[in-house]
Order: structure tokens, then C-alpha cells, then sequence
């Protein structure tokens, strides 16, 4: 030991204890004033930093912390001086240069962006042993996804490094979380905030995670990690911006603008917070508002490509594709390689019907990104679709499954150019261009073609505009409709759309669909019910100035519901209110950009007038749906007592769905003749009642249990005559048809079965029989022909029928399929006669000429 040496030893270990002994006082104070920045404190937490840093404090958390606070605030410039003197002191740090690429992007110096992360390289390459804490990986992490590295790598080498050694870091779950989020890898993100929330219960930012992760696939978890956020940091900006998000497409502009407004008082300078309020200006066709706003979310990075992209893709999700296209374009101009944009721009021309393009584009975005979820998605399903079967004419491309197409894809064109017929008319549309209709197999086909991803299971059909995308009956399952119905309904949509140039409400658009619906086929569309009927009663209307929202604040897939019936209402009421060329010319106001309350006030009444009279028409519906019967609730567990529930019918007597549970539990004991007074008062208290539990489906079963055929089919007929996708009751009334050679009547109920599941030979064989009984060839022929699509047992005799109704309308296709029916069946006489009938005609003919 060199004791000369020892007093300035001594010195330095003291020094260095109270080194320890300072940072470990001011640890408290770092933590406190992290606090102030997670909870929305920003003035409070710049104003700690600042004096920090004065008193001398040497960690770099409190520069850090000051930049991030500056940001918050909108102070880039300020941001940017901190963040140099900074860099001057820690020449070494790469958190601070991860933090300088946003803070030179802010304001606009993308050079020294780019420096950024060059010089976080440079250093890491030099001296890795020295960046090995968790938040330097994460560093690291994120430096490498900027300059466009493997997103798997980063996850693997460093993120899940970084939450190995340090499972207690927030900034590892930020960071994890927002590349799942960015890759729209929801399920994977929803995991990891998952975990963090647990950790770190208090932290705003990351139950913010949270919401975003389940914003795609469960609203009520949303809302409630975003109620989280809000009471842990009222000024969380960007929890804000998703509420702006969520009323802009409630159509709530008033309250969006307020919210904006509050961000607009922390940040000033906020790009987001200026491109939401342009895309408000936009809808509102304030051209110089909207002209005003972007400038000013550009002011500090002039090109910035998420200005655009941002108003773009909002001006999209409300169905404006060609503006949004143009506007992602212009994103793209800035910057070529903004992927957000390009992936945008790719769906915006795959909803225009521009599929070259689109395609194209989705393609490039997944080889640039090999992990982006919807691109893999897309083009997943573009490989499928190139087996797609077109069906074209001069108003349609119909694009199907090979097999369906053959099956019954020319029914399809059928019904759409009858649509097109009726509503053009109806409407007085001249369409523009080809309407695109693509029916997928698979409803997850559906979604992802739809809206890039899985999901989507409520939907039947999607219109874009001049794009329809629709699920087939095969993609069904158990939860059968009416095919006819559904692509009538998003036909209208293609009208009304392009009347009003993309701009209406969401609910003027699904009210006119649906009401036209019912106007087509009285049992397509949506009709009053009980449930309906209670909602209606008990105050659960929307106001009509405020329809929209019902769809996107739903409690529950009924409320969804309840908003297509109670639009189609709206619709109704304002059609007889005012008559059909009162609702054109509102349509054209929302062509001019006139807002929809603001257009039913110029050509119907005062939106006070319209909900006032609109709430007493609904009520008045309501109230005359059974007048006579009682819907409330059967007391509960009272359904499991028979005796007990008999005992309520005698003393409630018009208790519709005790009668029905009585009548049940009576058929279930085989007391067949009893079952029979309970459901016949069931039917004459409540005669249009054609639910799934229908008394004339249950009536109809005891008469069928005591061979009261007649009687069975009379109650059948009834409810077939009230329901659009009943396939059980068509199929027996097609049973009973066939038994009696009721011609006329099969082909009807074989035609029903065939507009909820074309897919199955059966309709079509006894629709085949009737029409060949009925002399109708024509119709014979389309039957034999689908199916010998359809892989039949018996070709032979199909062909054979088919050559014998072609035969009978001179078609010379006749003499191909009796060669088939006798390739299949050698020994078919009938084949053979036929043959030989066709071979004299020509003979006699060719004699004759």
C-alpha cells in the first residue's frame, strides 16, 4: 500500500459515497418528477428537470425526461436545444439519439434524423459490452426496426434479451407492444400489455397499449383500459386522439372538435391533433379550414408523409376511397418508402374495384415488410382468388368460387341486373363503370378481403362503393340468410353511395337498404318483434340526429341490430312523410356536401319536428305489434315447473312466451291434442310472429305428429309466407309437394331453399321435376344442368332428362348430353329412343332442305 497515496484515495472513496448517498436522494426525485410526466403533469415535470439539471444533477434520465416533456408540450425547438447540450455531455448515450430522430423529425431536420441513428450504429458497433441494460436493447431495438430491420430479430435478439434480464422495465413492454401493434399483430400485443398492466398497474401509456390492442376486436375492453388511462393521465394525448378517432366516425364533429380542442391547449403544435381537425374540416367542406389545419400540422416538418396518410385513411374508413387514395398518393410523393401509406393506398384501390394496382401495392408493402399482418394477409388471399371464376356483362364482374360460379353464379347476375333495374330507376341513377361483386366460400376470406384482417362475423356483405364483397352460403355455417336479400341490400348501397358521392350517414345508408329490402320481397329486411317492441317502449331510440352512433357505441350485436331496424324505420317514416322525391332530393343535398341534418331539414322538417314525430311513429308501430298479447319475461325457473307454468297460462292466458313454453313442454310429453290450444291462441294473439320458435312451425309439428297432413301444411305455407330463410319448413313443404305432385307449389319452395343454400342438390331436383311437369323447359334445363355440376350419382339419367328438355325447345345441344347419358349408362333404352328420334329429325331435315 502506498500510504502517500492514501489521503487522496481516502478522498476519492468519500467523494463517491456521497455520490452514492446524492443520486440516492435524488432518486426519490426522479421518480416523482417520472410520475409528473406519466400523469400528464408536463409543466410541473419541465419546471423539476429544469432546476434539476441547474442544481447539477448529473443523470441523464432528467435530460431525457426534459425532452420528452418538451415534446409533450409542442416546444421542439426548445426539445431540440436540450437535446444537443445534452448529446454534448453524454457523447456516448444512444437513448438520447433514439430520442433526437423524433426530435429532429418534429422539427423538420430529417438529415439530422438520419445522423441519429447512423451515430447510435456507430457507437454500438464500437463498444456493444457497453449498451447491455434493457433500455439500451431497447434502444437498439428500436434503431434497428427504423432502419428497416428483421422485425423477428428484434424481437428475439434484443426485446425479449432486454425483458429476460429486466422483466421490471417499462419501456421493454412500450416497446414490444407498439411492434405487434405496428405489424397489426393485435392478439400478440393484447399479450404483452397484458403482462405489463399487471407489473405496472399505474402507467397510463401502457393501458393505453391495452385499448389499442383490442380496439380492432372488442369495443367494451377498449373502453374500459381507455377509462383506465384517462383517470391515471386526464392528459394523455394520445388517448385523446383515439376518442377524436371514435367520434369522428360516431359523426360526432361538435365533441371531436372540443376534444381536439384540449389537445391543441397542451400541444399547440400537435400534427395529429391539426390532421384531425382537417379531416373535420374536410367533411364539412370548409376547403380553407382544411387548408389552414394541414399547414399547421406541418409546420415543423413540412414533409411529413403522416399528415396525409392520416387524413387519408380517415376519409376512407368514412367510404371516401378516391379522396383518401389521393391523399395517400400525396403521402407517398414525400416519401416513397412511407409503408403506411403504400399499404393504405393498396386497400383504398382494392375497394375502388382498381385491383392491378392494389394488388401490386400490397405486394411490394409485404416484401419491404415480411411481417406486416394484413399485407401477408391480402396476398394470402390473392393467391386463392386467382382460381376465382369470372361471370361478366356490360354492368358486372362477378367474381366467385369455380364450383359456386358453376353452380349458381348465373343467378347472381340475375338478381343483381334486376337490382340495378328497380333501383336506378327507383333512384334516378346512371351508375358509373362496373360494379364489382366478389362472394368468398370463407368468411375469414371475407374479412381479410374486407378489412385486411379475420374477424368481421357479423357481417353478411360489404359495399365500398362500386365493390361488393359478400360471404357465400357455404361460408354460413349454421347461421343461414338469404343470399338474394343480402347482395339486394348491398346493391342499393352502390346506388345511394354513388348518388350522394360517398357522403352519407351510416345509418341513412343501412336504413335505405334495408327499407328497400322489404320494399322487394315483403319477408326480406327486418320487421317489428318483440324485442323490438320492448326497446321501442322503453326509451332505447337513438335520436335521429344522432343515428350513427348506434352502430358504433353498440352494447351488444342486438343493439347492432336494433340500429339497422330502427334506421329502416327513420326511413320508412320519412318516405311516407314526405314521399320518395323528398328523399332524392336529400340525397343530392348530401351530393353538394350539404350535411345530412341540415339536408332533412331542407327537404323533410326541423330535426325537432322529425324526432318528435319519428319517436311517435316508432312507438305507435311498437305499441300495435299483438296489442293483445303480454311479452314480459316468465318468472324465472318457471319454465323447468310444468305444473307451475300451466297453472300461469290459466291465469295469464295471453302470456305469449308462456304459451309457447307450455306448448313446447306438451309436445316434449307427446300430449299432442293438448299442445294444440295453447299454440293456436299463441297464433291468434300474435299472427305475424314467424320466430324461431313459431307456433305455426310447433302446430304444425302435432298435426304432423297426428297425420293432419292438411292441416300441417296449411300452418307450413303460413309461416314460409313470412320468413325469408326458414330452410326446415321449405324443405317439408317441398316433401309434401313432391307427395302430392303439387308442381307449382314445389318449384316455389324449392326456389326458397335455393335463396338461402344454392349449394345442395336436392331443391334443385325437385325444382327440375315441377318445371319439366309445368312444361317450363327453360327452367328445367338450368336445374339439370347445376347439377350435373354438382358430382350427382346418377349423370346417366341427368343427362338424359337434360337432352330431353333441350330436345323439346330445339336446342342442338341435345344430341351431346343423350351421347353422354349413353356413354354413362350403355343399356339406357329411353337414352337410345331419344337418340334415335333426334337422329331421324335431322335426317328428315337435312331431306327437307
Amino acid at each position: 500500500i502506498d500510504w502517500k497515496a492514501r489521503p487522496a484515495w481516502t478522498l476519492t472513496f468519500v467523494v463517491a459515497v456521497a455520490a452514492l448517498q446524492i443520486n440516492s436522494a435524488n432518486a426519490a426525485d426522479l421518480q416523482s418528477t417520472q410520475q409528473r410526466l406519466l400523469t400528464g403533469q408536463y409543466e410541473l415535470c419541465i419546471t423539476d428537470c429544469e432546476r434539476a439539471i441547474e442544481d447539477g444533477e448529473f443523470s441523464e434520465r432528467w435530460r431525457l425526461m426534459l425532452v420528452k416533456a418538451l415534446m409533450k408540450v409542442g416546444d421542439y425547438p426548445k426539445a431540440k436545444t436540450v437535446l444537443e447540450t445534452a448529446m454534448a455531455r453524454y457523447s456516448s448515450s444512444i437513448r438520447l439519439r433514439v430520442l433526437g430522430h423524433e426530435v429532429y423529425r418534429r422539427n423538420g431536420d430529417e438529415l439530422r434524423a438520419e445522423l441519429m441513428l447512423q451515430q447510435i450504429n456507430q457507437l454500438v458497433s464500437a463498444r456493444p459490452w457497453w449498451y447491455t441494460d434493457a433500455v439500451d436493447l431497447v434502444a437498439q431495438g428500436q434503431t434497428a426496426l427504423l432502419l428497416e430491420a428483421d422485425p423477428r430479430q428484434v424481437l428475439e435478439i434484443l426485446y425479449d434479451r432486454a425483458l429476460k434480464d429486466d422483466p421490471n422495465e417499462r419501456e421493454v413492454y412500450l416497446a414490444t407492444g407498439q411492434l405487434a401493434l405496428d405489424k397489426y399483430d393485435y392478439a400478440e400485443a393484447a399479450k404483452t400489455y397484458e403482462a405489463a398492466v399487471k407489473r405496472f398497474p399505474n402507467d397510463a401509456d401502457l393501458w393505453f397499449g391495452l385499448a389499442m390492442a383490442f380496439a380492432p376486436s372488442d369495443g367494451q375492453k377498449t373502453t374500459a383500459a381507455l377509462e383506465r388511462v384517462f383517470a391515471l393521465n386526464p392528459k394523455h394525448i394520445d388517448a385523446l386522439l383515439a376518442r377524436v378517432d371514435h367520434l369522428i366516425d360516431g359523426e360526432f364533429h361538435t365533441e371531436a372538435e372540443q376534444v381536439i380542442s384540449e389537445v391543441l391547449a397542451i400541444n399547440p403544435a400537435h400534427a395529429e391533433a391539426w390532421s384531425y381537425a382537417a379531416v373535420l374540416a374536410h367533411l364539412n367542406n370548409d376547403a380553407e379550414g382544411e387548408t389552414h389545419c394541414r399547414q399547421r400540422a406541418t409546420q415543423f416538418w413540412k414533409k411529413n408523409p403522416h399528415v396525409d396518410h392520416l387524413i387519408g385513411m380517415k376519409l376512407s374508413q368514412k367510404y371516401r376511397f378516391a379522396e383518401g387514395a389521393a391523399l395517400q398518393r400525396a403521402a407517398l410523393k414525400i416519401n416513397p418508402d412511407y409503408m403506411p401509406a403504400k399499404m393504405q393506398l393498396g386497400q383504398d384501390l382494392l375497394r375502388l374495384g382498381q385491383v392491378g394496382e392494389g394488388w401490386k401495392l400490397v405486394n411490394e408493402v409485404l416484401e419491404k415488410d415480411g411481417f406486416n399482418v394484413v399485407a401477408y394477409n391480402l396476398t394470402t388471399l390473392h393467391d386463392r382468388m386467382a382460381k376465382f371464376k369470372a361471370i361478366e356483362n356490360e354492368h358486372f364482374i362477378i367474381r366467385m368460387e369455380a364450383r359456386e360460379a358453376d353452380i349458381y353464379g348465373h343467378e347472381v347476375l340475375a338478381l343483381l341486373n334486376e337490382a340495378r333495374t328497380v333501383l336506378t330507376k327507383k333512384y334516378g341513377m346512371k351508375l358509373d363503370g362496373r360494379v364489382t361483386v366478389e362472394i368468398f366460400p370463407n368468411q375469414s376470406d371475407f374479412a381479410i378481403r374486407t378489412f385486411g384482417m379475420p374477424g368481421g362475423a357479423g357481417y353478411l356483405g360489404v359495399c365500398f362503393g362500386n365493390v361488393i364483397t359478400a360471404n357465400s352460403p357455404a361460408a354460413m355455417g349454421a347461421n343461414k340468410s338469404n343470399w338474394k336479400a343480402v347482395l339486394w341490400h348491398e346493391f342499393c348501397h352502390v346506388v345511394t353511395l354513388q348518388a350522394t358521392r360517398n357522403r352519407m350517414p351510416r345509418w341513412l345508408s343501412e336504413g335505405i337498404s334495408v327499407y328497400e329490402e322489404k320494399q322487394a320481397n315483403g319477408v326480406w329486411g327486418q320487421a317489428m318483434n318483440p324485442t323490438y317492441r320492448s326497446m321501442i317502449l322503453n326509451g332505447e331510440l337513438t335520436p335521429v340526429g344522432k343515428l350513427s352512433a348506434a352502430f358504433l357505441r353498440a352494447k351488444s350485436a342486438l343493439h347492432v341490430q336494433f340500429a339497422y331496424y330502427q334506421s329502416s324505420l327513420v326511413v320508412e317514416y320519412l318516405t311516407k312523410k314526405s314521399g320518395l322525391e323528398a328523399m332524392q332530393k336529400v340525397l343530392a343535398d348530401l351530393h353538394k356536401g350539404v350535411f345530412i341534418n341540415q339536408a332533412l331539414e331542407n327537404h323533410i322538417a326541423p330535426m325537432e319536428v322529425i324526432e318528435a314525430e319519428f319517436e311517435a311513429f316508432a312507438r305507435e308501430r311498437a305499441k300495435h305489434l299483438a296489442p293483445d298479447a303480454v311479452f314480459d319475461d316468465l318468472p324465472e325457473g318457471l319454465a323447468r315447473k310444468p305444473d307451475e307454468l300451466a297453472q300461469f297460462v290459466k291465469e295469464n292466458p295471453n302470456h305469449f312466451r308462456a304459451l309457447l313454453q307450455h306448448a313446447a313442454i306438451l309436445i316434449t310429453q307427446e300430449k299432442y291434442n293438448q299442445a294444440k290450444g295453447p299454440l293456436q291462441h299463441a297464433i291468434k294473439i300474435y299472427p305475424t310472429y314467424a320466430g324461431d320458435d313459431s307456433a305455426y312451425v310447433l302446430l304444425a309439428l302435432v298435426h304432423r305428429k297426428l297425420n293432419e297432413t292438411t292441416d300441417e301444411r296449411r300452418l307450413l305455407e303460413r309461416q314460409a309466407g313470412m320468413s325469408a330463410d326458414d330452410v326446415d319448413t321449405f324443405l317439408r313443404l317441398m316433401q309434401l309437394d313432391a307427395q302430392d305432385k303439387n308442381w307449382k307449389s314445389l318449384a316455389v319452395n324449392a326456389e326458397r331453399v335455393l335463396a338461402v343454400n344454392p349449394l345442395i342438390p336436392q331443391p334443385y331436383r325437385h325444382l327440375a321435376e315441377a318445371a319439366e311437369y309445368l312444361k317450363d323447359h327453360p327452367r328445367a334445363i338450368r336445374a339439370y344442368r347445376t347439377l350435373l355440376q354438382m358430382d350427382p350419382a346418377d349423370p346417366a339419367h341427368l343427362h338424359y332428362r337434360l337432352a330431353f328438355n333441350l330436345h323439346a325447345v330445339g336446342d342442338a345441344g341435345a344430341k351431346r348430353h343423350v351421347l353422354e347419358a349413353i356413354n354413362e349408362a350403355p343399356r339406357f333404352r329411353n337414352a337410345h329412343k331419344l337418340l334415335l328420334k333426334i337422329r331421324a329429325e335431322q335426317s328428315n331435315n337435312k331431306a327437307a332442305n
